[in-house]
């Protein structure tokens, strides 16, 4: 790579306050045509008091703007009075408070780093998270500078004729030539990343939410033309969000009008702007046709996750970037707690839980490994990552366990109180919760500050004289990339008993007169920690780390018994499914290394009754949980468990297991499949989708039989579903399967749904997922096809980035999946860097695998390496991965 592509690394512990403040910014935006915007900016900025050098000069980020010129109190200022450059505009000598004027010039269509103000098919749209906005305009782009803006935009009438920006609408009005114009103004302070607009033909419908205090407030949804009816449940759900955060934390919308816009060109899933929250279609459009029931509640969390921000992130922002989780990891708690209310908690624990393993564990033990709260970045863009997302959340729901969720709740408001309009880092917000319990949270604070993923060691023993059962737990977290040795953690430990008829125990520690239920959050704070439990009757069997109540990996050496009444008997959902979790891992395990060492592949019945059982209670309990309890381990997650990955090992005996118990429940499959059949006209609501699930799981095992039966029942339900779900779920199936309905069936979902970008969508990424051999070739073949189009990054992430998932042909050992692959992400690299980085990723854990596919993947990165084009994003990526 060349010294111009060669990442810079930042350093959290180098953050100084910003030189100067800027309190307003007016901004008059002419859209003139997809290749010409011209922005003139007015910024009313003064020196900080807090910065140490008072002669500072002013210094603005810019990229990839055209300034045309720079005035101060309206005096234009001459071209050797600033210097400007590639990534910065300063003036050495400024006032201490002025107002500075520039006019700049940028082309939107050549923007396909979908950075800053670009255009999509229907119109102009933005993203400025999180270093965006320096491409509309020079500003100091950075989190902890909130002004209030008031934008003026100005476009075609006919070609744009909604013309949308953050806050409320003030004037509207008419321009010559056809032309048009709006101005809004959003009241509250906000950094720069927060701001949007959009300029563009689109459809809209209102509707309205009254909030507890009794204002009305404007709530409108944007689509482009033709999609509006698919976008009347991201409304729905905006307003249930609106309510159960009025009734959950007491906050209340506080704008006049609350805008929902629709786009299909977008980096990232949604943006919570404020009061102008952008989507990308796949998260926002819905309808039972086109969209699974995964769709629906994916859609009804991204909307609430987005509205959520607008106090978890929007009215109280981070300071800096290192601070991302203080917005990100608080609201994607707060969304979960919201999935809970709203669906089943136990199953939206199991979910959140096995992302978290497949995605974050991968991440901690591999060279992007870094903290929640990193110390160093190069590129802030390679940092919206599932440590700062779903760990975060983990350490926000570590507190809410470990103060319970009264006082969780006095944090939260001690919190807003204190913060309310500012830029702040997680410090403030773990002190918040400290100042609300009086409990000691300053080792806690180490979560933010280590990366990896702790381990405990739990040792038990039971002493039948005196009644006494004593836990020993021991934890540690192995080194990783900066930190090889780590501090002991802060984290609450929640464990239950069982007696031998699976009843629970009620837990009354030695020191204690009295027993305090049967469920107990111990609190862990040394590197060894020892808890007596006493009259205990009998041996018991510990249910521990209940409902996951610490981001860790526990090692207890449970016997097949135990582990058995644990699935059978514990009162915790997510206990009963892990227990099966373990009993399956260990057969997987074994079965590997069987395969590996030449022996025969065998399963116990045991297990396959064990999961019979399930399948017979499904009919009076909890479908959705059910389809969780009988669903296999990932391919990925099994390949952590063990010292070199072999990707074909793992497959084979996992799709074995699969095949074994479809040969012996095959019956009480095929009946629970039919007594799962839902009724009526389609509804994603919890109970209905549960059914579904579990109806299509029994599909897919009967499908492993390749039994002509099955695959008449498989395409027949293609044929009839009435939805999606159904009918994607039958079309997986038949995409794995080398039969003569496969490709026919193929063909009629696309040529039924070729009109609809999303159902496009599922289409490639079922051929991308394929386990059948020639997949490579296929999803090579794709690349070329109408339907695709590497500018699009829902396109990219449908076909490319799902087939890096596919553990067994993108890890072919010939090194074919791995050869598309760098072709890809040096094509994407020049179009798009952040999404080329995001596919560049697939390659860091090569170092896991056998020395044959280590070598392959390595090249690949040091290919990369010597490029001379390559991205600061992709080159960061490809440094930490070789090095």
């Amino acid at each position: 790579m060349t010294a111009s592509s060669a990442p810079t690394t930042v350093y959290l512990k180098d953050y100084k306050v910003p030189p100067f403040l800027i309190s307003e910014i007016v901004l008059d935006i002419d859209l003139v045509s997809e290749e010409s915007a011209r922005i003139r900016s007015t910024l009313t900025v003064e020196r900080n008091a807090q910065f140490p050098i008072a002669t500072e000069p002013l210094q603005l980020d810019v990229d990839e703007l055209a300034v045309e010129s720079v005035a101060i109190d309206t005096v234009p200022l001459a071209s050797d009075q600033y210097r400007l450059d590639d990534r910065g505009l300063e003036i050495s000598t400024v006032p201490d408070a002025f107002r500075l004027e520039t006019v700049s010039q940028i082309n939107p269509k050549q923007n396909t780093k979908l950075m800053g103000l670009y255009t999509s098919s229907t119109g102009f749209f933005t993203l400025c998270e999180a270093e965006g906005f320096r491409r509309i305009t020079p500003f100091l782009d950075r989190p902890d500078v909130m002004a209030r803006y008031t934008v003026t935009l100005h476009a075609d009438r006919e070609r744009y004729p909604i013309l949308l920006a953050n806050g409320n609408l003030l004037a509207e009005g008419e321009d010559k030539g056809g032309r048009h114009w709006a101005t809004w103004e959003d009241p509250f302070p906000k950094p720069s990343y927060l701001f949007a607009i959009v300029a563009a033909k689109l459809d809209k419908f209102a509707d309205a939410f009254v909030t507890r205090s009794g204002r009305k407030v404007l709530l409108q949804f944007f689509a482009e033309p033709g999609k509006l009816d698919q976008g009347t449940f991201a409304i729905e759900s905006l307003k249930h969000a609106m309510k159960w955060d009025e009734d959950i934390y007491g906050l209340e919308v506080d704008l006049d009008q609350y805008n929902v816009v629709a786009v299909g060109d977008f980096n990232a899933g949604a943006m919570e702007n404020k009061g102008l929250n952008v989507f990308n279609t796949k998260l926002v459009l819905a309808r039972s046709d086109i969209s699974t029931d995964f769709d629906f509640k994916f859609i009804d969390r991204t909307v609430a996750h987005e509205y959520f921000h607008n106090w978890t992130g929007n009215r109280v922002t981070c300071r800096d970037w290192f601070q991302l989780s203080l917005k990100e990891g608080l609201t994607v708690f707060r969304e979960q707690q919201y999935a809970g209310d709203r669906y089943s908690p136990g199953v939206e624990r199991i979910q959140t839980v096995r992302n978290l393993r497949s995605q974050q564990f991968l991440e901690d033990a591999g060279p992007m490994a870094h903290p929640v709260r990193p110390q160093s970045y190069q590129q802030i863009s390679n940092f919206y990552t599932p440590t700062v997302y779903s760990k975060g959340a983990e350490v926000v729901r570590m507190i809410h366990t470990l103060l319970g969720p009264a006082t969780f709740r006095k944090g939260v408001d001690l919190y807003f109180e204190r913060h309310d309009g500012h830029a702040v880092t997680t410090d403030e917000l773990v002190q918040a919760m400290q100042d609300a319990s009086c409990i000691d949270l300053t080792q806690f604070k180490r979560w933010y500050e280590q990366s990896g993923t702790p381990r405990l060691e739990v040792r038990d023993n039971y002493d039948p004289a005196s009644r006494v059962y004593e836990l020993r737990v021991t934890q540690t977290c192995p080194p990783t990339p900066g930190q090889p040795e780590k501090l002991s953690f802060h984290l609450p430990f929640a464990v239950g008993l069982l007696n031998a008829q699976g009843q629970e125990i009620p837990l009354q520690l030695d020191e204690e007169s009295a027993p305090e239920g049967t469920s107990r959050i111990l609190s862990l704070r040394r590197e060894t920690e020892v808890f007596r439990f006493v009259q205990i009757s009998e041996p018991p069997v510990p249910s521990l780390g209940r409902n996951f109540s610490a981001p860790v990996i526990i090692n207890y050496d449970y016997t097949d018994d135990q582990l058995v009444r644990l699935q059978s008997f514990d009162s915790d959902a997510f206990n009963r499914w892990e227990a099966g979790q373990r009993l399956a891992m260990k057969l997987l395990l074994q079965g590997i290394a069987d395969h590996q060492s030449g022996r025969p592949i065998q399963f116990p019945d045991a297990f396959a009754r064990a999961f019979g059982r399930i399948l017979a209670d499904s009919a009076k309990g909890d479908a959705a949980f059910a389809a969780e309890a009988l669903a296999l381990p990932a391919e990925n997650y099994i390949g952590e468990q063990i010292e070199v990955v072999d990707p074909d090992a793992i497959h084979r005996v996992r799709q074995a297991l699969r095949r074994h118990l479809a040969d012996v429940l095959r019956k009480a499959l095929r009946t629970t499949y039919d007594a799962c059949t839902v009724t009526g006209s389609y509804r994603p609501d919890a109970e209905s989708a549960g059914r579904r699930s579990l109806r299509n799981l029994c599909l897919a095992y009967l499908m492993e039989r390749d039994d002509p039966d099955a695959r008449r029942l498989c395409d027949e339900q293609l044929n009839r579903a009435d939805n999606m779900t159904d009918a994607l779920s039958a079309l997986t199936s038949l995409a794995n399967c080398d039969c003569q309905e496969r490709v026919p069936a193929l063909a009629r979902f696309y040529e039924k749904w070729q009109d609809e970008p999303l159902a496009v969508d599922k289409w490639l990424g079922v051929q991308a997922a394929s386990r059948l051999p020639g997949t490579t070739d296929a999803v090579r073949q794709l690349t070329t096809h109408p339907a695709f189009d590497l500018k699009n990054p829902n396109k990219v992430y449908a076909l490319i980035g799902t087939f890096a998932g596919n553990q067994v042909n993108f890890h072919a050992a010939d090194g074919t999946g791995y050869a598309f692959m760098a072709e890809q992400i040096v094509a994407l690299d020049s179009i798009n860097p952040q999404v080329a980085a995001r596919m560049t990723r697939n390659f860091e854990r090569w170092k896991r695998f056998d020395p044959n596919r280590q070598e392959l993947m390595k090249a690949v990165l040091e290919r990369l390496a010597k490029l001379s084009s390559l991205s600061k994003e992709t080159a960061e990526v490809v440094t930490k991965a070789l090095f």
